[in-house]
């Protein structure tokens, strides 16, 4: 068969018998590549900098109401200046600091605190240890159980403490009727100083109970069972599997609690404040349940005097970070010896 040579591919002018590729074709291609290549570049910026925008509106918050407040307490903490003249200061160096502690008002709340939050720290997360030790085992309407351990700590501080109020009234309160119920006396809740410091830490147990109970459930949730079935085998008790197997896994989450609930009891306000018959910052007539937060309070807002209660901020401040270096310690303990 006769091959048609006019249907034959006629070579190039570069050589090959390919036809050549029409003059202005490579224009769209580098168009294209150019196009991909800016898209590339935008997404890397994107992936780049789109983290950052999306936390800063944190950090300027953080700017405008914390480091700045933080700064400007720091500076005033060093000059005497009052309320009614914020901007007049006088600079006085350390020596808002040396009349802190030679101030007995000052020990006397450090004391209040100390006794407060320890009256109202341990019994507080043995009680949640024991609700979610007890929530941990399945029971009927669970959820509502756990919904309603959260709701006093959705109840404002407000609310609570007047309620708490009229429980521990002297002389028209439900503590005290049941005290005369069962033959004991009358008990001044707000006018003596072991009562009301009692009556203060049953208002922060009651709010703060539920709360660290559904942390601790939710760490018991995590462990496994097989641990909890290998010491049933050899024949633990479920009081002995809680002893060394529940207590051991929850050292963290119990270091956690102890931590944040230290850090909160040196931060009492709300309570105290409004647990006081006369609604004042002093703590009672003899300063009995006045905290360092009513006493920076009085000091600031009651007495005028901003650079001392600044330095008693700097001070609560400077326990706050001791707090977290033993926590710190406690912790690189804990997990040496696991």
């Amino acid at each position: 068969m006769a091959t048609r040579h006019d249907t034959a591919a006629l070579p190039s002018k570069e050589g090959g018998a390919a036809p050549g590729r029409p003059p202005g074709s490579s224009a769209p291609a580098d168009k294209e590549q150019r196009r991909r290549a800016k898209l590339s570049r935008r997404w890397q910026r994107d992936m780049r900098w789109s983290p950052y925008a999306f936390v800063s509106p944190f950090f300027l918050l953080f700017l405008a109401f914390g480091l700045f407040p933080l700064i400007y307490t720091g500076w005033a903490s060093l000059h005497q200046v009052e309320l009614t003249a914020p901007t007049d200061m006088n600079w006085v160096g350390m020596k808002n600091y040396t009349r802190i502690f030679d101030d007995e008002f000052f020990w006397n709340a450090a004391r209040n605190t100390l006794t407060i939050g320890i009256i109202s720290t341990v019994p507080q997360l043995l009680m949640a240890m024991g609700i979610a030790h007890i929530l941990n085992y399945k029971l009927r309407a669970s959820t509502f159980y756990r919904v309603a351990m959260l709701a006093p700590y959705a109840t404002s501080i407000a609310a609570a403490s007047l309620v708490f109020v009229l429980l521990f009234g002297r002389d028209y309160g439900m503590i005290n009727w049941a005290l005369d119920f069962v033959g004991i006396d009358p008990v001044d809740w707000q006018g003596e100083k072991w009562p009301s410091q009692f009556a203060v830490s049953s208002i922060i147990i009651w709010r703060w109970t539920g709360y660290n109970a559904l942390i601790y459930l939710a760490a018991m949730q995590a462990i496994p069972q097989d641990l909890y079935e290998s010491a049933a085998l050899d024949g633990a008790s479920r009081w002995q599997q809680f002893l060394h197997v529940t207590l051991p896994a929850l050292r963290p989450t119990i270091l956690f609690t102890v931590v944040v609930s230290t850090i909160g009891a040196s931060q009492v306000f709300g309570e105290p404040l409004l647990f006081d018959a006369n609604k004042g910052a002093s703590g009672g007539a003899e300063h009995q349940f006045q905290t360092l937060g009513l006493y920076l309070y009085e000091q600031g807002w009651v007495n005028q005097h901003l650079g001392r209660a600044s330095a008693i901020a700097w001070t609560m401040f400077a326990i706050l970070i001791v707090i977290g270096i033993i926590n710190q310690l406690i912790s690189r303990r804990l997990r040496a010896s696991s």
